[in-house]
Protein backbone atom coordinates (compact mmCIF):
# COMPACT_ATOMS: atom_id res chain seq x y z
CA UNK A 1 0.00 0.00 0.00
CA UNK A 2 1.32 3.44 -0.95
CA UNK A 3 0.99 5.93 1.87
CA UNK A 4 -0.15 9.49 1.09
CA UNK A 5 2.42 12.27 1.29
CA UNK A 6 1.37 14.44 4.21
CA UNK A 7 2.16 18.03 5.17
CA UNK A 8 1.49 18.49 8.89
CA UNK A 9 0.90 22.16 9.79
CA UNK A 10 1.07 23.19 13.44
CA UNK A 11 1.59 26.54 15.14
CA UNK A 12 3.96 24.88 17.62
CA UNK A 13 6.15 21.76 17.79
CA UNK A 14 8.04 20.46 20.82
CA UNK A 15 10.84 18.45 19.24
CA UNK A 16 13.81 19.20 21.48
CA UNK A 17 14.63 21.57 24.35
CA UNK A 18 17.15 23.32 22.11
CA UNK A 19 14.43 24.36 19.65
CA UNK A 20 12.04 26.80 21.35
CA UNK A 21 9.04 26.40 19.08
CA UNK A 22 6.42 25.25 21.59
CA UNK A 23 4.36 26.26 24.60
CA UNK A 24 2.61 23.12 25.82
CA UNK A 25 0.50 20.09 25.03
CA UNK A 26 -0.37 20.98 21.44
CA UNK A 27 3.33 21.29 20.69
CA UNK A 28 4.22 18.13 22.61
CA UNK A 29 1.69 16.23 20.49
CA UNK A 30 3.02 17.70 17.24
CA UNK A 31 6.61 16.95 18.23
CA UNK A 32 5.77 13.33 18.97
CA UNK A 33 4.10 13.14 15.55
CA UNK A 34 7.29 14.35 13.88
CA UNK A 35 9.46 11.89 15.85
CA UNK A 36 7.23 8.90 15.14
CA UNK A 37 6.87 9.82 11.46
CA UNK A 38 10.66 9.87 11.23
CA UNK A 39 10.99 6.57 13.08
CA UNK A 40 8.34 4.81 10.99
CA UNK A 41 9.45 6.27 7.67
CA UNK A 42 6.06 7.86 7.03
CA UNK A 43 6.15 10.22 4.01
CA UNK A 44 5.47 13.38 5.98
CA UNK A 45 6.90 16.85 6.43
CA UNK A 46 6.15 19.23 9.26
CA UNK A 47 5.53 22.94 8.84
CA UNK A 48 5.67 25.31 11.80
CA UNK A 49 6.94 28.79 12.67
CA UNK A 50 10.52 29.78 13.46
CA UNK A 51 9.68 31.75 16.61
CA UNK A 52 12.44 34.32 17.11
CA UNK A 53 11.74 34.58 20.85
CA UNK A 54 10.02 31.25 21.42
CA UNK A 55 7.06 31.34 23.82
CA UNK A 56 8.81 33.11 26.69
CA UNK A 57 11.33 32.45 29.44
CA UNK A 58 9.89 32.20 32.94
CA UNK A 59 11.83 33.10 36.06
CA UNK A 60 11.32 34.18 39.66
CA UNK A 61 12.14 37.84 40.26
CA UNK A 62 13.87 39.48 43.21
CA UNK A 63 10.44 40.21 44.71
CA UNK A 64 9.68 36.48 44.82
CA UNK A 65 7.06 36.66 42.06
CA UNK A 66 7.07 35.25 38.56
CA UNK A 67 8.54 37.21 35.66
CA UNK A 68 8.10 36.85 31.91
CA UNK A 69 11.26 37.43 29.87
CA UNK A 70 12.09 37.29 26.18
CA UNK A 71 15.45 36.41 24.66
CA UNK A 72 16.08 36.04 20.95
CA UNK A 73 16.91 32.49 19.93
CA UNK A 74 19.69 31.45 17.56
CA UNK A 75 20.13 28.01 16.02
CA UNK A 76 23.10 26.84 14.00
CA UNK A 77 21.59 23.42 13.24
CA UNK A 78 18.83 24.68 10.92
CA UNK A 79 19.44 24.76 7.17
CA UNK A 80 18.58 27.94 5.29
CA UNK A 81 16.64 26.76 2.22
CA UNK A 82 17.08 30.19 0.58
CA UNK A 83 13.46 29.82 -0.53
CA UNK A 84 11.09 32.73 0.05
CA UNK A 85 7.48 33.31 -0.95
CA UNK A 86 5.22 36.36 -0.90
CA UNK A 87 2.09 36.53 1.24
CA UNK A 88 -0.43 39.39 1.45
CA UNK A 89 -1.08 40.32 5.10
CA UNK A 90 -3.22 43.34 6.02
CA UNK A 91 -2.59 44.84 2.60
CA UNK A 92 1.17 44.46 2.78
CA UNK A 93 3.40 42.16 0.77
CA UNK A 94 5.32 40.08 3.31
CA UNK A 95 8.28 37.83 2.53
CA UNK A 96 8.27 34.41 4.20
CA UNK A 97 11.41 32.25 4.26
CA UNK A 98 11.78 28.58 5.22
CA UNK A 99 14.50 27.01 7.31
CA UNK A 100 14.77 23.22 7.38
CA UNK A 101 15.30 20.87 10.30
CA UNK A 102 17.04 17.90 8.72
CA UNK A 103 15.77 14.47 9.86
CA UNK A 104 19.14 13.31 11.20
CA UNK A 105 19.35 16.13 13.77
CA UNK A 106 16.66 14.80 16.14
CA UNK A 107 15.27 11.78 14.27
CA UNK A 108 12.15 13.48 12.94
CA UNK A 109 10.66 13.67 9.49
CA UNK A 110 11.77 16.84 7.65
CA UNK A 111 10.39 19.98 9.32
CA UNK A 112 10.20 23.43 7.73
CA UNK A 113 10.21 26.49 9.98
CA UNK A 114 8.84 29.74 8.55
CA UNK A 115 10.05 33.23 9.40
CA UNK A 116 9.26 36.80 8.42
CA UNK A 117 12.32 38.15 10.27
CA UNK A 118 13.97 39.20 7.01
CA UNK A 119 15.70 42.45 5.94
CA UNK A 120 13.28 42.79 3.03
CA UNK A 121 10.33 43.16 5.44
CA UNK A 122 9.32 46.20 7.47
CA UNK A 123 10.02 46.12 11.24
CA UNK A 124 6.31 45.50 11.79
CA UNK A 125 6.31 42.49 9.49
CA UNK A 126 9.62 41.15 10.76
CA UNK A 127 7.97 40.94 14.19
CA UNK A 128 5.11 38.68 13.02
CA UNK A 129 7.11 35.55 13.86
CA UNK A 130 8.61 36.92 17.08
CA UNK A 131 6.41 35.40 19.79
CA UNK A 132 4.30 32.26 19.82
CA UNK A 133 0.60 33.02 20.46
CA UNK A 134 0.98 36.79 20.47
CA UNK A 135 -1.97 38.35 22.33
CA UNK A 136 -2.46 41.10 19.71
CA UNK A 137 -5.32 40.00 17.44
CA UNK A 138 -3.81 41.38 14.24
CA UNK A 139 -0.44 39.75 14.91
CA UNK A 140 -2.14 36.43 15.74
CA UNK A 141 -4.06 36.54 12.46
CA UNK A 142 -0.86 37.39 10.60
CA UNK A 143 0.87 34.40 12.22
CA UNK A 144 -1.89 32.09 11.04
CA UNK A 145 -1.67 33.47 7.51
CA UNK A 146 2.09 32.82 7.53
CA UNK A 147 1.56 29.25 8.74
CA UNK A 148 -1.31 28.35 6.42
CA UNK A 149 -0.87 30.31 3.20
CA UNK A 150 2.87 30.74 3.60
CA UNK A 151 3.20 27.06 4.46
CA UNK A 152 1.42 25.85 1.32
CA UNK A 153 3.37 28.24 -0.90
CA UNK A 154 6.69 27.20 0.62
CA UNK A 155 5.84 23.54 0.03
CA UNK A 156 5.00 24.32 -3.60
CA UNK A 157 8.24 26.25 -3.99
CA UNK A 158 10.42 23.44 -2.64
CA UNK A 159 8.60 20.89 -4.81
CA UNK A 160 6.91 18.84 -2.09
CA UNK A 161 3.83 17.48 -3.84
CA UNK A 162 1.63 16.62 -0.85
CA UNK A 163 -1.47 14.47 -1.05
CA UNK A 164 -2.85 15.74 2.25
CA UNK A 165 -2.67 18.83 4.42
CA UNK A 166 -3.11 17.95 8.10
CA UNK A 167 -4.21 21.02 10.08
CA UNK A 168 -3.32 20.60 13.75
CA UNK A 169 -5.97 22.92 15.21
CA UNK A 170 -7.62 25.83 13.43
CA UNK A 171 -4.47 27.98 13.34
CA UNK A 172 -3.55 26.37 10.01
CA UNK A 173 -6.96 27.03 8.40
CA UNK A 174 -5.64 29.58 5.83
CA UNK A 175 -3.99 26.58 4.16
CA UNK A 176 -7.45 25.31 3.18
CA UNK A 177 -8.33 28.68 1.66
CA UNK A 178 -5.04 28.72 -0.23
CA UNK A 179 -6.01 25.34 -1.71
CA UNK A 180 -9.45 26.79 -2.53
CA UNK A 181 -7.68 29.51 -4.52
CA UNK A 182 -5.49 26.95 -6.29
CA UNK A 183 -8.53 24.84 -7.19
CA UNK A 184 -10.53 27.83 -8.48
CA UNK A 185 -13.15 27.57 -5.75
CA UNK A 186 -13.74 23.80 -6.00
CA UNK A 187 -14.47 22.93 -2.36
CA UNK A 188 -14.64 19.20 -3.05
CA UNK A 189 -11.04 19.19 -4.25
CA UNK A 190 -10.01 21.07 -1.10
CA UNK A 191 -11.77 18.49 1.07
CA UNK A 192 -10.02 15.67 -0.75
CA UNK A 193 -6.68 17.11 0.35
CA UNK A 194 -7.47 18.33 3.88
CA UNK A 195 -7.83 16.69 7.29
CA UNK A 196 -8.18 18.41 10.66
CA UNK A 197 -7.44 17.73 14.33
CA UNK A 198 -9.60 19.58 16.87
CA UNK A 199 -8.38 19.93 20.44
CA UNK A 200 -10.86 22.15 22.27
CA UNK A 201 -13.84 20.49 24.01
CA UNK A 202 -15.90 23.64 24.70
CA UNK A 203 -17.39 26.02 22.13
CA UNK A 204 -16.14 29.16 23.88
CA UNK A 205 -12.55 27.95 23.67
CA UNK A 206 -12.52 27.79 19.88
CA UNK A 207 -10.97 30.76 18.09
CA UNK A 208 -13.29 33.30 16.44
CA UNK A 209 -12.72 36.67 14.71
CA UNK A 210 -15.00 39.08 12.85
CA UNK A 211 -14.92 38.02 9.24
CA UNK A 212 -14.03 41.50 7.95
CA UNK A 213 -10.94 41.61 10.16
CA UNK A 214 -9.83 38.30 8.66
CA UNK A 215 -10.54 39.51 5.12
CA UNK A 216 -8.40 42.58 5.74
CA UNK A 217 -5.68 40.31 7.14
CA UNK A 218 -5.54 38.18 3.99
CA UNK A 219 -6.73 35.10 5.89
CA UNK A 220 -8.93 33.81 3.06
CA UNK A 221 -6.35 34.00 0.24
CA UNK A 222 -8.68 36.02 -1.98
CA UNK A 223 -11.89 34.08 -1.35
CA UNK A 224 -15.04 36.21 -1.38
CA UNK A 225 -16.71 37.50 1.74
CA UNK A 226 -19.74 35.39 0.85
CA UNK A 227 -17.62 32.22 0.72
CA UNK A 228 -15.90 33.08 4.01
CA UNK A 229 -19.24 33.64 5.77
CA UNK A 230 -20.59 30.43 4.24
CA UNK A 231 -17.68 28.51 5.76
CA UNK A 232 -17.37 30.11 9.20
CA UNK A 233 -20.05 32.75 9.80
CA UNK A 234 -19.92 36.51 10.32
CA UNK A 235 -18.28 35.96 13.70
CA UNK A 236 -15.96 33.58 11.93
CA UNK A 237 -15.25 30.28 13.70
CA UNK A 238 -11.99 28.67 12.62
CA UNK A 239 -13.16 25.29 13.87
CA UNK A 240 -16.49 25.40 12.05
CA UNK A 241 -14.76 26.33 8.80
CA UNK A 242 -12.13 23.63 9.26
CA UNK A 243 -14.89 21.04 9.76
CA UNK A 244 -16.57 22.18 6.53
CA UNK A 245 -13.37 22.26 4.49
CA UNK A 246 -11.93 18.88 5.55
CA UNK A 247 -12.83 15.39 4.43
CA UNK A 248 -12.49 14.07 7.99
CA UNK A 249 -11.59 15.45 11.41
CA UNK A 250 -10.46 13.81 14.58
CA UNK A 251 -10.91 14.52 18.25
CA UNK A 252 -8.01 13.66 20.53
CA UNK A 253 -9.55 11.10 22.90
CA UNK A 254 -12.55 8.80 22.80
CA UNK A 255 -14.46 10.95 25.32
CA UNK A 256 -13.54 14.08 23.38
CA UNK A 257 -14.91 12.40 20.26
CA UNK A 258 -18.32 12.11 21.92
CA UNK A 259 -18.15 15.68 23.21
CA UNK A 260 -17.02 17.09 19.84
CA UNK A 261 -19.72 15.32 17.85
CA UNK A 262 -22.37 16.63 20.23
CA UNK A 263 -20.87 20.13 20.29
CA UNK A 264 -20.71 20.49 16.51
CA UNK A 265 -23.82 18.50 15.55
CA UNK A 266 -25.57 21.72 14.46
CA UNK A 267 -22.93 22.53 11.81
CA UNK A 268 -24.41 21.81 8.39
CA UNK A 269 -22.01 20.38 5.84
CA UNK A 270 -19.36 19.40 8.37
CA UNK A 271 -17.15 16.40 7.88
CA UNK A 272 -17.30 13.31 10.13
CA UNK A 273 -15.44 13.57 13.44
CA UNK A 274 -13.67 10.41 14.52
CA UNK A 275 -11.49 9.95 17.60
CA UNK A 276 -7.76 9.21 17.62
CA UNK A 277 -6.43 9.32 21.14
CA UNK A 278 -3.32 11.42 21.65
CA UNK A 279 -0.01 9.77 22.43
CA UNK A 280 3.62 10.67 23.10
CA UNK A 281 6.87 9.34 21.73
CA UNK A 282 8.13 6.47 23.89
CA UNK A 283 11.70 6.67 22.62
CA UNK A 284 11.90 10.35 23.50
CA UNK A 285 10.24 10.24 26.91
CA UNK A 286 11.10 6.92 28.56
CA UNK A 287 14.30 6.84 30.58
CA UNK A 288 16.39 3.77 29.58
CA UNK A 289 17.03 2.84 33.21
CA UNK A 290 13.31 2.58 33.93
CA UNK A 291 12.84 0.42 30.82
CA UNK A 292 15.51 -2.00 32.12
CA UNK A 293 14.16 -2.02 35.67
CA UNK A 294 10.60 -2.75 34.51
CA UNK A 295 11.85 -5.96 32.85
CA UNK A 296 13.46 -7.19 36.08
CA UNK A 297 11.71 -9.95 38.01
CA UNK A 298 12.75 -8.29 41.28
CA UNK A 299 10.33 -5.49 42.16
CA UNK A 300 13.01 -3.82 44.29
CA UNK A 301 14.94 -2.97 41.12
CA UNK A 302 12.07 -0.80 39.94
CA UNK A 303 11.75 0.95 43.30
CA UNK A 304 15.49 1.55 43.57
CA UNK A 305 15.64 2.98 40.04
CA UNK A 306 12.83 5.38 40.86
CA UNK A 307 14.62 6.40 44.06
CA UNK A 308 17.79 7.20 42.16
CA UNK A 309 15.80 9.28 39.65
CA UNK A 310 14.18 11.13 42.56
CA UNK A 311 17.61 11.96 43.96
CA UNK A 312 18.64 13.44 40.62
CA UNK A 313 15.48 15.56 40.47
CA UNK A 314 15.89 16.71 44.06
CA UNK A 315 19.37 18.06 43.34
CA UNK A 316 17.69 20.37 40.86
CA UNK A 317 14.95 21.19 43.38
CA UNK A 318 17.47 22.19 46.04
CA UNK A 319 19.59 24.27 43.65
CA UNK A 320 16.50 26.09 42.35
CA UNK A 321 14.47 26.58 45.54
CA UNK A 322 16.80 25.95 48.47
CA UNK A 323 14.55 23.17 49.80
CA UNK A 324 15.86 19.67 50.47
CA UNK A 325 13.47 16.92 49.44
CA UNK A 326 13.69 13.37 50.79
CA UNK A 327 13.75 10.56 48.18
CA UNK A 328 11.95 8.26 50.62
CA UNK A 329 8.91 10.55 50.82
CA UNK A 330 5.97 10.18 48.43
CA UNK A 331 6.34 12.93 45.84
CA UNK A 332 3.33 14.31 43.96
CA UNK A 333 3.82 16.58 40.94
CA UNK A 334 1.39 18.91 39.21
CA UNK A 335 3.03 20.23 36.01
CA UNK A 336 1.33 21.60 32.85
CA UNK A 337 -0.05 24.87 31.51
CA UNK A 338 -1.37 27.19 34.22
CA UNK A 339 -4.85 27.60 32.74
CA UNK A 340 -7.69 28.23 35.18
CA UNK A 341 -9.66 25.09 34.24
CA UNK A 342 -6.64 22.89 35.06
CA UNK A 343 -7.02 23.85 38.76
CA UNK A 344 -3.45 23.69 40.05
CA UNK A 345 -4.80 24.90 43.37
CA UNK A 346 -7.20 21.98 43.95
CA UNK A 347 -4.93 19.98 46.27
CA UNK A 348 -4.35 23.13 48.38
CA UNK A 349 -8.04 23.90 48.99
CA UNK A 350 -7.91 23.03 52.71
CA UNK A 351 -4.69 24.39 54.14
CA UNK A 352 -4.85 22.55 57.47
CA UNK A 353 -5.46 19.21 55.80
CA UNK A 354 -2.57 19.46 53.36
CA UNK A 355 -0.33 21.02 56.01
CA UNK A 356 -0.76 17.95 58.21
CA UNK A 357 0.39 15.62 55.45
CA UNK A 358 3.33 17.88 54.65
CA UNK A 359 4.47 18.29 58.25
CA UNK A 360 4.24 14.55 58.88
CA UNK A 361 6.48 13.98 55.83
CA UNK A 362 3.77 11.89 54.19
CA UNK A 363 4.00 13.83 50.92
CA UNK A 364 6.10 16.35 49.00
CA UNK A 365 4.53 18.59 46.35
CA UNK A 366 6.06 20.01 43.18
CA UNK A 367 4.30 22.52 40.91
CA UNK A 368 5.51 23.73 37.53
CA UNK A 369 4.02 25.21 34.38
CA UNK A 370 3.58 28.27 32.22
CA UNK A 371 0.60 30.59 31.81
CA UNK A 372 -0.02 32.67 28.69
CA UNK A 373 1.73 36.04 29.18
CA UNK A 374 -1.59 37.88 28.75
CA UNK A 375 -3.50 35.57 31.12
CA UNK A 376 -3.75 37.50 34.37
CA UNK A 377 -5.74 34.71 36.03
CA UNK A 378 -3.01 32.20 35.18
CA UNK A 379 -0.29 34.53 36.43
CA UNK A 380 -2.19 35.19 39.67
CA UNK A 381 -2.74 31.46 40.20
CA UNK A 382 0.98 30.80 39.69
CA UNK A 383 1.98 33.57 42.10
CA UNK A 384 -0.54 32.45 44.70
CA UNK A 385 0.86 28.92 44.74
CA UNK A 386 4.39 30.32 44.65
CA UNK A 387 3.68 32.39 47.78
CA UNK A 388 2.22 29.35 49.53
CA UNK A 389 5.35 27.36 48.67
CA UNK A 390 7.40 29.86 50.67
CA UNK A 391 5.20 29.25 53.72
CA UNK A 392 4.49 25.52 53.50
CA UNK A 393 7.07 22.79 54.16
CA UNK A 394 7.79 20.26 51.40
CA UNK A 395 6.20 22.37 48.64
CA UNK A 396 8.10 23.93 45.72
CA UNK A 397 7.30 25.71 42.48
CA UNK A 398 9.82 25.20 39.68
CA UNK A 399 9.88 27.93 37.00
CA UNK A 400 10.41 27.62 33.25
CA UNK A 401 8.58 24.36 32.59
CA UNK A 402 9.98 23.13 29.27
CA UNK A 403 10.90 19.78 27.73
CA UNK A 404 13.98 19.01 29.83
CA UNK A 405 12.33 19.94 33.12
CA UNK A 406 9.22 18.03 32.12
CA UNK A 407 11.31 14.91 31.49
CA UNK A 408 13.17 15.34 34.79
CA UNK A 409 9.92 15.65 36.72
CA UNK A 410 8.37 12.60 35.12
CA UNK A 411 11.43 10.50 35.94
CA UNK A 412 11.62 11.70 39.51
CA UNK A 413 8.04 11.83 40.72
CA UNK A 414 5.90 9.09 42.28
CA UNK A 415 2.43 10.47 41.46
CA UNK A 416 1.50 12.65 38.48
CA UNK A 417 -1.52 14.74 39.46
CA UNK A 418 -4.07 15.91 36.87
CA UNK A 419 -6.96 18.08 38.08
CA UNK A 420 -8.89 19.58 35.12
CA UNK A 421 -12.50 20.62 35.43
CA UNK A 422 -14.31 17.94 33.46
CA UNK A 423 -14.98 17.91 30.48
CA UNK A 424 -12.50 20.69 29.58
CA UNK A 425 -9.53 18.32 29.15
CA UNK A 426 -9.78 17.07 25.58
CA UNK A 427 -6.99 14.57 26.15
CA UNK A 428 -3.87 15.61 28.02
CA UNK A 429 -0.55 13.91 27.37
CA UNK A 430 1.74 14.64 30.32
CA UNK A 431 0.39 11.71 32.33
CA UNK A 432 1.25 9.33 29.48
CA UNK A 433 4.94 10.20 29.52
CA UNK A 434 4.90 10.22 33.33
CA UNK A 435 3.46 6.68 33.26
CA UNK A 436 6.26 5.63 30.91
CA UNK A 437 8.68 6.51 33.70
CA UNK A 438 6.84 4.73 36.49
CA UNK A 439 4.87 7.69 37.85
CA UNK A 440 1.35 6.75 38.91
CA UNK A 441 -1.43 8.82 37.32
CA UNK A 442 -3.95 10.37 39.72
CA UNK A 443 -6.46 12.15 37.52
CA UNK A 444 -9.91 13.58 37.23
CA UNK A 445 -11.97 11.18 35.11
CA UNK A 446 -11.48 13.14 31.89
CA UNK A 447 -9.52 13.11 28.65
CA UNK A 448 -7.19 10.18 28.05
CA UNK A 449 -7.52 9.00 31.68
CA UNK A 450 -10.93 7.54 30.81
CA UNK A 451 -9.12 5.10 28.50
CA UNK A 452 -5.74 4.65 30.15
CA UNK A 453 -5.97 5.00 33.94
CA UNK A 454 -7.50 2.02 35.73
CA UNK A 455 -8.19 2.26 39.45
CA UNK A 456 -5.91 0.16 41.65
CA UNK A 457 -4.30 -1.38 38.55
CA UNK A 458 -2.06 1.31 37.06
CA UNK A 459 -3.29 4.47 38.76
CA UNK A 460 -6.34 6.18 40.26
CA UNK A 461 -9.18 8.30 38.88
CA UNK A 462 -11.23 10.89 40.71
CA UNK A 463 -14.74 9.61 40.14
CA UNK A 464 -17.71 9.11 42.44
CA UNK A 465 -21.45 8.31 42.43
CA UNK A 466 -23.39 11.22 41.01
CA UNK A 467 -20.52 12.56 38.92
CA UNK A 468 -22.35 15.12 36.82
CA UNK A 469 -20.86 17.68 34.44
CA UNK A 470 -23.93 19.89 34.88
CA UNK A 471 -23.66 20.62 38.62
CA UNK A 472 -22.19 23.97 39.63
CA UNK A 473 -18.45 24.44 39.36
CA UNK A 474 -18.18 25.29 43.04
CA UNK A 475 -19.84 22.02 44.03
CA UNK A 476 -17.67 20.12 41.55
CA UNK A 477 -14.51 21.68 43.01
CA UNK A 478 -15.37 20.41 46.47
CA UNK A 479 -16.57 16.98 45.36
CA UNK A 480 -13.48 16.47 43.20
CA UNK A 481 -11.27 17.66 46.05
CA UNK A 482 -12.83 15.34 48.64
CA UNK A 483 -12.60 12.32 46.35
CA UNK A 484 -9.00 13.13 45.40
CA UNK A 485 -7.91 13.58 49.02
CA UNK A 486 -9.66 10.36 50.02
CA UNK A 487 -7.63 8.51 47.39
CA UNK A 488 -4.38 10.14 48.50
CA UNK A 489 -4.95 9.56 52.22
CA UNK A 490 -6.55 6.11 52.11
CA UNK A 491 -5.08 4.42 49.05
CA UNK A 492 -1.94 6.06 47.74
CA UNK A 493 -0.14 6.88 51.00
CA UNK A 494 -0.81 3.50 52.69
CA UNK A 495 0.21 1.56 49.58
CA UNK A 496 3.38 3.57 49.05
CA UNK A 497 4.65 3.20 52.62
CA UNK A 498 3.18 -0.14 53.72
CA UNK A 499 3.15 -2.29 50.59
CA UNK A 500 6.14 -1.51 48.36
CA UNK A 501 5.65 -4.63 46.27
CA UNK A 502 2.10 -3.53 45.44
CA UNK A 503 3.37 -0.04 44.63
CA UNK A 504 5.97 -1.48 42.27
CA UNK A 505 3.23 -3.44 40.52
CA UNK A 506 1.22 -0.23 40.01
CA UNK A 507 4.36 1.31 38.50
CA UNK A 508 4.94 -1.69 36.27
CA UNK A 509 1.38 -1.65 34.94
CA UNK A 510 1.53 2.12 34.35
CA UNK A 511 4.70 1.70 32.30
CA UNK A 512 3.25 -1.18 30.29
CA UNK A 513 -0.08 0.53 29.58
CA UNK A 514 1.51 3.70 28.23
CA UNK A 515 4.20 1.88 26.28
CA UNK A 516 1.63 -0.44 24.68
CA UNK A 517 -1.05 2.04 23.65
CA UNK A 518 -0.03 5.63 24.29
CA UNK A 519 3.13 5.57 22.15
CA UNK A 520 2.84 8.02 19.23
CA UNK A 521 3.88 5.33 16.74
CA UNK A 522 0.38 3.91 17.27
CA UNK A 523 -1.17 7.35 16.82
CA UNK A 524 0.67 8.08 13.56
CA UNK A 525 -0.35 4.68 12.18
CA UNK A 526 -4.00 5.47 13.03
CA UNK A 527 -3.73 8.83 11.31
Amino acid sequence: MTLPKVAYLSMEMAIDQSLSTYSGGLGFLAGSNMLSAGHLGVPMVGVTIFWAYGYYDQRIGSDGLVEVAYQKKHYDFLTDTNITVDVQIFGRNVKVKAFKLEPQIFGTCPVYLLTTDLPENSPEDRAITNKLYDSDEHIRIAQEVVLGIGGVRILRAIGYDFDLIHMNEGHALPAAFELLREFNGDLNKVRDKTVFTTHTPVSAGNEVHWVDTLIHGGFFSGASRQKAVEMGGENFSLTVAALKMSRIANAVSQLHGLVANKMWQHVEGRCPITAITNAVNLNFWQYPRIFTAEKSSNFLDLLETKKQMKKELFKYVSSTTGKLFNPDVLTITWARGFADYKRAWLILMERDRILRLLKENKIQLIFSGKFHPADTLGRDMFNNILKQSYELPNVVVLPNYELDLSAMLKKGTDVWLNTPLRPFEASGTSGMSANMNGAIHLSIYDGWAVEGTFDDINGFTVTYPGLDDDISWEERHWKDYECMMHIIENKIIPTYYENPQRWAELMRQAIRTSAAYFHSDRMVIEY
